[in-house]
């Protein structure tokens, strides 16, 4: 695959702009329709293979699999991974690290990220994404492999814009999309869908002062 990482200035400048003024930001101008491809096709081909394992929530000793809050699958990724189009996928985003750490100093130093796969039907109920025991992650990255989704086959990211959830902006999960949020401020939940629905969902991590990271 032929990576072209840069991101344009003023891509970055909106999603800055956008972050500043809301917390979050949809963007649709990172990532082309040939890298969202070949991230979709690496997801496919490890699903095939196996490699997926049920969802849980929690962390730690309180983290276990609750099919009544998600029912989605994952594989965890790693920025050394061998293919190109996971390489590319942590290039693109370590360029919006940098930005948002120049224009908030939010300290970000670590994204840790994972495929994931809903089967026609799977949900994630509605949630925040910061542990009650852990503020290391502090902005969610979803990004979108779905190329011609329709509306009527739902799995919308339904995100809440206020703290009383009475707001909020139905996102379809299409491919390229990618939806940045502040984690321990936005409430929201992953509809089902009609059809497989795939994505790469992230958490920009700051270090914790005398803690190592874990995943």
């Amino acid at each position: 695959m032929n990576q072209q990482t840069d991101i344009l200035p003023a891509s970055l400048d909106k999603i800055i702009e956008q972050l500043a003024e809301h917390g979050w930001v949809v963007d649709n101008t990172l990532f082309s329709a040939q890298a969202i491809r070949q991230l979709q096709q690496c997801c496919l081909a490890q699903w095939q293979e196996g490699r997926f394992h049920e969802a849980a929530v929690g962390r730690a000793e309180q983290q276990g699999r609750r099919s009544e809050i998600r029912s989605d699958s994952v594989l965890w990724l790693e920025p050394a991974d061998a293919h190109p189009a996971v390489a590319h996928y942590f290039s693109t985003l370590d360029q919006v690290r940098q930005a948002v750490n120049q224009a908030f100093y939010l300290g970000l130093e670590d994204l840790e990220s994972h495929f994931a796969v809903y089967p026609p039907g799977s949900f994630y109920k509605k949630h925040l994404d910061r542990f009650r025991d852990d503020d290391a992650r502090t902005l969610t990255a979803v990004l979108y492999l779905n190329e011609d989704w329709p509306d009527a086959a739902g799995g919308q990211m339904r995100l809440y814009l206020d703290a009383d959830c009475t707001q909020s902006l139905d996102v379809v999960p299409r491919a390229g999309t990618l939806v940045l949020f502040l984690s321990d401020r936005f409430w929201h939940e992953v509809l089902p869908a009609t059809q497989q629905r795939l994505s790469v969902t992230g958490w920009f991590r700051r270090r914790q002062p005398g803690l190592a990271w874990s995943s």
